[in-house]
């Protein structure tokens, strides 16, 4: 049995180990079903958008962990905006036939994909769960696996087998098995209590990592290491950026230099920071390296340079800077030179976030109409917006790059609520994500598995 090593905070010591076998197709349809498939993904993306996969999700059991995985894995899909899960109601009794579809019964429906699986006790507190994927247009088993885990890991066994449908049938990685930092807000108006948080993609599992005695703002995940950065007030009356080691959870200050440092960025193998340092009136944008090197400046403070963030190849940063008269965005070359401006709206840019598939920039406008977040291709090209608010902020961007998240602020009657929302990349399937206290300053992180 092969192992799927787990990173250490993605639930090695919360939820243990995994254990991942590949499961051949039963035997009457093994000549014709391979457990995987290499004809490439059954559908295509664009497709996708505009008329959503017809998928069948069978459940693992009608209750208990079986049910749960089986809402799972439908969320998910369903979620993506690219499937649409089959109403189980529907289903035709006696679909199955000594583990084999039985091809029309899931035709009849329009299903162009199919899931089943099962959850066993596997004993020693291990539970065993199967589970395939079939092409129902060719009639073949696309995948077979069967996971032996602790019970709570249930949740992440769904994202798991979410992901690798997406996988299968779109031909790019899934962004399910994820988790995301942000900032937990609660409390009075006047002063609320804002305390550093990780939580699944989809809002479960939420953990508060500070204790809300300072505030903590602008979290950003690590895309290498079981790590945060973010900012606080802990220590004094300016804001510094510090990290979090999300196995030990010890915090530790980056620098002391400046005034206030701020806007931290990792870079993409996770060794050094990027972060804006407040010199009189202005900020300069550094580099410092997490394993020591010192600090390498790499914007003057003649004006305010901040937000940056790498290219997911490291060769180039886009930023915003006050230096043409008003907020715009900026690439530079990731030493500081080649300078080139790429925004050039009636309005104010901020908050530049570069998609991990390296093809689009989010960021935030506000102009006369209000609040938005958008994207531009890296050139400036291509400009749109997204979705637009009251104030709609700090974009960020799913591992694979096709959905975003943000956060969504709304005036109430006692003040304003807050709360994180993902759209997709094209401007449609715009979801409220379900966190337990008002939510802001998001930061998607790398797939777990």
């Amino acid at each position: 049995m092969t192992r799927l090593i787990l990173p250490p905070f993605s639930r090695r010591r919360m939820l243990g180990t995994v254990g991942a076998a590949t499961l051949a197709a039963p035997a009457a349809f093994a000549q014709s079903a391979p457990a995987t498939s290499n004809n490439g993904p059954a559908i295509q993306v664009s497709g996708a958008q505009s008329a959503p996969i017809p998928i069948a999700i069978a459940p693992f059991d009608t209750q208990g962990v079986g049910a749960q995985i089986t809402q799972v894995i439908s969320d998910d899909l369903g979620h993506s905006g690219l499937f649409r899960a089959i109403d189980p109601s529907s289903f035709v009794p006696n679909s199955m036939n000594n583990g084999t579809p039985v091809w029309q019964n899931w035709s009849l429906l329009g299903a162009q994909g199919l899931v089943t699986g099962d959850v066993q006790d596997a004993g020693g507190g291990q539970l065993r769960v199967e589970f395939r994927l079939w092409n129902v247009q060719q009639q073949a088993q696309v995948q077979g696996t069967a996971y032996t885990t602790t019970p709570d890991n249930w949740r992440r066994i769904a994202h798991i087998i979410a992901d690798t449908v997406y996988q299968q049938m779109i031909g790019e990685k899934g962004y399910f098995d994820s988790r995301v930092a942000f900032i937990s807000v609660a409390g009075a108006v006047t002063s609320p209590i804002r305390r550093l948080a990780v939580m699944d993609y989809d809002g479960a599992n939420v953990q508060f990592l500070t204790d809300g005695a300072n505030m903590a703002l602008s979290p950003q995940y690590n895309p290498a290491r079981q790590q945060l950065a973010f900012v606080s007030y802990r220590g004094g009356t300016n804001p510094r950026v510090y990290l979090f080691d999300l196995q030990t959870g010890a915090t530790q200050l980056v620098g002391g230099f400046g005034e206030m440092t701020i806007g931290p960025r990792f870079s993409p193998d996770g060794g050094s920071l990027l972060m804006s340092v407040s010199r009189n009136g202005g900020a300069a944008i550094v580099k410092t390296g997490l394993g020591g090197g010192g600090v390498t400046e790499l914007t003057d403070s003649n004006s305010i340079n901040v937000t940056p963030c790498f290219s997911p190849d490291g060769s180039q940063i886009v930023f915003n800077s006050d230096r043409d008269g008003n907020q715009q965005l900026f690439v530079m070359n990731a030493d500081g030179s080649g300078v080139k401006r790429i925004s050039f709206g009636p309005g104010q840019y901020a908050e530049p976030c570069w998609s991990p598939s390296g093809d689009l920039i989010s960021y935030t406008f506000w102009g006369s109409g209000g609040f938005s977040i958008g994207v531009m291709a890296p050139d400036g090209s291509g400009e749109r917006i997204l979705s637009q608010g009251f104030l709609v902020e700090c974009s960020t961007f799913c591992p694979n790059g096709r959905v975003l998240m943000f956060y969504r602020q709304s005036p109430t009657g006692s003040g304003h609520s807050s709360n994180l929302v993902t759209i997709g990349v094209d401007g449609f399937n715009e979801r409220l994500v379900d966190t337990p206290t008002y939510a802001s300053d998001p930061s998607w992180g790398p797939l777990l598995a």
